[in-house]
């Protein structure tokens, strides 16, 4: 059922967002997007934030997600713009995220004489996207975002795309559609409860492998009290994306990312149920190592898939075993500071010492941050976010799209890589522009250290070329002058003891504030 009131295709889609619950949009369009920017500019309700490059759109929607638990929309300019933004729609895919893109497209009657911006925008959207489409005339154009909000809050997030011919937007005719009924997750199969209760009752050596909703508060409650009751190991997947974590939650960790390390970790287990994760298996092939990291003789139980309700499944899990009612253990005292020069054990107790209450952690560390966790569990109850999807670039916008979920309520705390942070630097302008309380580390070691291990790791030698190509050094990156020019106030530190008081007036402030960490 649709509204009387006739319109063009941009306002109609406007107002079919808003009463679908889609009331952000972070867009960098151009000239195909112009009547729906003009529809913004008419249709009260819609926040609106401007990325300066469509890989920082995209990842402030991944990071919006994850703390808004609904999809915003993204505006992209034709198929290039999307491809400029399709590796952080890879990162969100991985971190089943929703968002609804929104890229624009030459007029219907334009793609034959083939225009310089003309491209095979469908094939880009659908190497990231559960659903695309493209709409073919304006009175389609609300039925048409109707349906990519309801694919994008299809349990537990999608990426929908709808390209949208710009004479769609400027036609008149449209009208406004009611909003679709949510997709219900399938439900918890019972046999796989079953099968779970009967390995957790009988065997020895399992491990309960997490990932999804299942990392979240509730999950975490009942799968504390399933490993009590049953006396199995329980780890997060190490590519989750969004954990609670601190006081009041699971000492949880994750899977080691070291191939050896995770072999060596999984070696002991006969049996493995997977709550809304996927077998570990390593991140690259390396010479001489397993793809499957863990032992050939291992069985793999699927309590449920990523589609389903990791908590449900737990709850029922939990019903089955007759696991009492247990709090999870309480981590100690808060720890103090540290001090002297950067470690990433005294970046962690700094951090667990400072954080604010309740704030959000966007971590793409890479290896410097491998260890977080263990010092990290006493901190204040809070959100750490992760890269899902290995491509990096991820970490500022996922930071900038978290704090505007938050209302700019809650500090938002960016653990961030150095050489990764060149990829979407832009995102810091987009904070200042929007005066997030977002708090920049900068773990600064000039060189893509991650790179130099991964070349030990697949048996070669780098060598002088090698390194130049790994090596961020020549010239040196001025990170206060840099973000300076985005209009981010920054100050370097070469202590722990100069990082605790750069900690604490960034975060007695409401504006962003970066710190460059030399480690």
């Amino acid at each position: 059922m649709t509204t009387r009131t006739s319109t063009n295709g941009a306002k109609s889609l406007v107002k079919t967002l808003l009463a679908s619950g889609v009331d952000t949009c972070f867009a960098n369009p151009g000239t195909s997007e112009m009547h729906f920017v003009a529809a913004l500019d008419e249709t009260p309700g819609m926040q609106c934030v401007l990325g300066l490059q469509e890989n920082v759109v995209t990842g402030m929607a991944d990071g919006y997600f994850r703390i808004a638990r609904k999809p915003a929309c993204t505006l992209l300019h034709c198929g290039p713009g999307l491809a400029n933004g399709l590796g952080n729609l890879h990162n969100a895919r991985r971190a089943r995220s929703g968002i609804v893109n929104l890229v624009g497209d030459q007029a219907t009657y334009h793609r034959q004489y083939d225009a310089p911006l003309t491209s095979d925008t469908d094939s880009l959207a659908r190497s990231v996207s559960s659903w695309v489409r493209t709409s073919t005339n304006a009175q389609d154009v609300a039925r048409d975002g109707a349906a990519a909000v309801q694919a994008a809050n299809a349990y537990p997030g999608n990426i929908a795309t709808l390209i949208l011919p710009s004479d769609t937007c400027w036609d008149e005719g449209a009208m406004t559609a009611d909003p679709l009924p949510s997709i219900a997750p399938p439900p918890v199969d019972p046999h796989a409860v079953e099968n779970a209760a009967r390995v957790l009752r009988s065997q020895k050596n399992v491990l309960i492998l997490l990932a999804g909703n299942a990392v979240l508060g509730d999950g975490q409650t009942l799968a504390w009290r399933i490993a009590q009751a049953s006396g199995a190991t329980v780890r997060a997947d190490f590519m989750t994306s969004h954990l609670r974590r601190g006081r009041g939650c699971m000492q949880l960790q994750r899977i080691p990312y070291n191939t050896d390390q995770a072999v060596e970790f999984l070696k002991n287990f006969e049996h493995i149920i997977l709550v809304s994760a996927i077998p570990p298996v390593a991140f690259f092939a390396y010479p001489g190592k397993p793809s499957v990291q863990y032992p050939a003789n291992t069985q793999l139980h699927v309590l449920c898939r990523p589609d389903q309700d990791a908590v449900a499944a737990l709850a029922v899990l939990a019903e089955a075993i007759n696991a009492p009612l247990l709090p999870v253990p309480d981590p100690g005292e808060r720890p103090q500071p540290g001090t002297g020069a950067p470690t990433s054990e005294g970046l962690a107790q700094t951090l667990a010492a400072l954080m604010p209450p309740d704030s959000i952690v966007s971590d793409e560390s890479i290896s410097y941050g491998r260890s977080f966790y263990q010092f990290t569990h006493a901190a204040p109850a809070h959100d750490w976010l992760h890269l899902a999807g290995g491509a990096i670039g991820d970490g500022l916008p996922v930071a900038t799209g978290a704090a505007i979920a938050a209302g700019g309520k809650r500090r938002v705390i960016s653990l961030q890589a150095d050489g990764s942070a060149m990829y979407s630097l832009q995102s810091l302008w987009t904070q200042a522009r929007e005066k997030l309380p977002c708090t920049t580390i900068i773990l600064n070691n000039s060189k893509y250290n991650i790179l130099i291990n991964e070349y030990k790791s697949v048996g070669a030698s780098p060598g002088e070329t090698a390194m130049r190509m790994l090596d961020l050094s020549n010239p040196q990156l001025n990170w206060v002058k840099l973000t300076e020019g985005m209009g981010v106030e920054a100050a370097p530190a070469t202590s722990l003891e100069q990082l605790s008081e750069l900690l604490k007036e960034s975060f007695a402030r409401s504006a962003p504030f970066l710190i460059d960490l030399h480690i």
